[in-house]
């Protein structure tokens, strides 16, 4: 859907126009966003192929033109924690380093491109025979794959790799289980526009799922499976027999390197089931699912798939709507959940009278009950609470995001308000583990386009200085000229996923905090925030270290946007409260990812205090900036001089280090 359509202004919808205010947002509708890491299937887009363990050939930092082995700690977003092999378990030179910036290599490519590998400084003289070591840490070890880090160092994460045209096969999920070719139209966060393989003109058959969706899978599943390609029952009636084989023979032909199977290495396992044909049990219609009604367990394919119908008693000549499922599938429940639940459940098509008895139905039916055993246990910790926010796909309208508000929780399902969808839509049912939901921003990190409610856009032209509620308070920082016509979430600045996805935030609450920020609010502060959209992220640790400080008002103004910036980067509202008094100020925060570690750092210069207080890499023990050696009562004797000229340029004590 084109992101400048205009819509109907009299429809009270639409697709976003001008930029929105999440803060404003929130706190207008007395809300919250549902918590970045709820949504497991976006936390994990940018580990795809690394893991714990992994060895790589890296560079060695205080001298790049040796390499090293190193091995893979832990993984967060696009950032990877390293250490050297020789280091054991001493984890002080651990490193972080960007895997979308740094020289990763896999094991062996040191010696295919004549580069020196040898051991860093530290641990030189702690083995003898580095040659036998090495042959005994790489024997069974794993790298990551070639393509993945070829691509990461041409600027491709690896959801990238899934590009217009690449090809993959889908299970079909109405009616029968036949498996077949697609084509990818469009690759948005990981949400794909697929298209069949054959049709000329694919616009009526068109649908989208996300990228680790159950029943899509890498080219070769189902040789593999044992299955083999047909078309789905919806467009088999197009061509006949031949003409599907010949299309089917064309595509073996072209022979196209298939995607790897990696990036599909976090998709859901698909165990056995044991439900046999005539259960009933609750099911949500996948196309409908606005209520919970009887259905049955018509056909069973194997022990991992089986065919459900939503029951109807209708004469025959209405349209039976079925759907494959497997046992981890989201939206079938035991008989009676819905009444423990505390929810309605709608009577089937044809059945006579508003109240329904599973009892007298079953008897009527003759029919048995699904056993308890055959549903796996249900999710039963998570972080989603009426009336949080976040964004959702609309059932009726694939193609939309919503902004959505939590109306009800009951267990791991979810009742939905879609807000600002072009055709009004029910409450719509998803599991917290649907791959339909999404966390706010998520369409502005992506550049997809976003319904909102017409009350939420806000424009942003203003210019806005620290002010008093009874006076304004004049501002030797006007705002940066550039910033009045530049948008977040401009659709052309958005060319590749995750450019915008910023890493988690760390507070190291031991660095040296300097003359604005009171330690000990900064020890409460949460470990890190994030990941997520960079602006979203950046706001809300900035919010949090002024509520941190000594005086709020005065922290906001170090941070109000200069005249003289360098980030190009987005004006944000950010607020503050002091004896009584409510300050605003627009600050500059930095939108791509590439850029956040270097803003931190000069935050942190600008607020005096160490360049490592927070920032992409935690500090673990010892601060590589030596701040320890600084002391608020240090500070206090020198203060006169180090208010003139600033802590940083201060040579006063031969202590404080020169940070840049």
């Amino acid at each position: 859907m084109n992101r400048e359509q205009q819509l109907d202004p009299d429809a009270g919808s639409g697709m976003e126009e001008v930029e929105l205010s999440w803060e404003d947002y929130l706190e207008e509708t007395g809300s919250t966003a549902v918590p970045y890491g709820s949504f497991k299937h976006v936390d994990t887009r940018l580990q795809n192929g690394f893991a714990p363990g992994m060895k790589l050939e890296v560079a060695v930092r205080t001298n790049p033109e040796t390499y090293w082995v190193a091995t893979i700690i832990t993984t967060c977003e696009q950032l990877l924690l390293l250490r050297y092999d020789g280091y054991g378990e001493d984890r002080r030179a651990d490193f972080w380093c960007d895997i979308r910036k740094a020289d990763l290599y896999p094991i062996g490519w040191c010696e295919q491109n004549k580069k020196t590998l040898e051991a860093p400084e530290g641990i030189r003289n702690k083995v003898s025979d580095w040659d036998a070591f090495l042959r005994q840490a790489l024997t069974g070890a794993c790298s990551p794959p070639v393509p993945l880090l070829e691509g990461l160092r041409h600027g491709r994460n690896p959801l990238d790799l899934i590009a217009p045209g690449s090809r993959l096969e889908c299970q079909a999920f109405r009616e029968s289980l036949s498996t077949w070719i697609v084509t990818v139209v469009e690759n948005i966060g990981g949400r794909l526009k697929l298209h069949y393989e054959g049709l000329e003109s694919p616009d009526n058959f068109e649908h989208w799922l996300y990228y680790l969706d159950p029943f899509l899978h890498h080219v070769g599943w189902a040789a593999q499976q044992g299955y083999e390609l047909h078309p789905p029952l919806a467009i088999r009636h197009l061509k006949n027999e031949a003409e599907w084989q010949e299309i089917l023979a064309k595509v073996k032909e072209e022979e196209e390197e298939p995607l790897p199977s990696y990036l599909f290495k976090d998709k859901q396992v698909i165990g056995i089931h044991t439900f046999s044909v005539n259960m009933k049990l609750e099911a949500l219609d996948p196309w409908s699912p606005f209520e919970i009604s009887p259905a049955t367990v018509v056909k069973v394919f194997d022990e991992k798939y089986f065919l459900v119908e939503m029951d109807d008693l209708r004469p025959e000549g209405h349209t039976r709507r079925s759907f494959v499922c497997h046992v981890n599938s989201p939206g079938i429940f035991p008989v009676q959940w819905s009444l423990k639940n505390g929810i309605h459940i709608s009577p089937p098509p044809g059945y006579p009278g508003q109240d329904f008895d599973w009892a007298d139905y079953l008897k009527q039916c003759g029919a048995e009950a699904a056993p308890q055993r055959c549903f796996p246990p249900s999710v039963s910790e998570h972080e989603f609470k009426e009336n949080m926010k976040l964004e959702a796909v609309n059932p009726l309208l694939p193609e939309e995001v919503c902004i959505a508000t939590i109306t009800a929780v009951r267990g791991p399902y979810l009742w939905l308000q879609l807000e600002g969808s072009k055709k009004p839509v029910p409450e719509c049912i998803v599991s917290v583990e649907s791959m339909d939901i999404f966390p706010l921003g998520w369409c502005e990190t992506n550049g997809h386009p976003l319904s909102t409610p017409r009350r939420a856009r806000v424009h942003k032209q203003r210019k806005i200085a620290v002010v008093q509620p009874e006076k304004q308070i004049p501002s030797s920082r006007p705002v940066h000229e550039g910033l009045k016509s530049q948008e977040l979430n401009s659709a052309d600045s958005v060319t590749i996923n995750g450019k915008y996805c910023c890493p988690k935030i760390y507070f190291n609450h031991r660095c040296f905090s300097g003359p604005y920020l009171n330690k000990g609010r900064i020890a409460e502060l949460p470990q890190c925030v994030g990941p997520g959209n960079c602006v979203l992220v950046l706001r809300e640790v900035l919010t949090l270290l002024i509520n941190a400080a000594y005086k709020p008002s005065r922290v906001l103004r170090e941070l109000q946007l200069d005249k003289d910036s360098v980030w190009h980067g987005c004006g944000e509202v950010l607020k503050a409260k002091y004896k009584g008094k409510s300050y605003r100020a627009t600050v500059e925060i930095v939108k791509t990812a590439d850029r956040v570690t270097e803003f931190c750092r000069q935050t942190c210069i600008k607020l005096e205090c160490c360049p490592n207080l927070f920032g992409p890499r935690m500090v673990l023990d010892t601060c590589s900036e030596n701040c320890s050696v600084l002391t608020k009562t240090k500070y206090i004797l020198a203060d006169n001089l180090i208010r003139s000229v600033g802590l940083w340029d201060c040579l006063y004590f031969q202590q404080v280090p020169q940070y840049s």
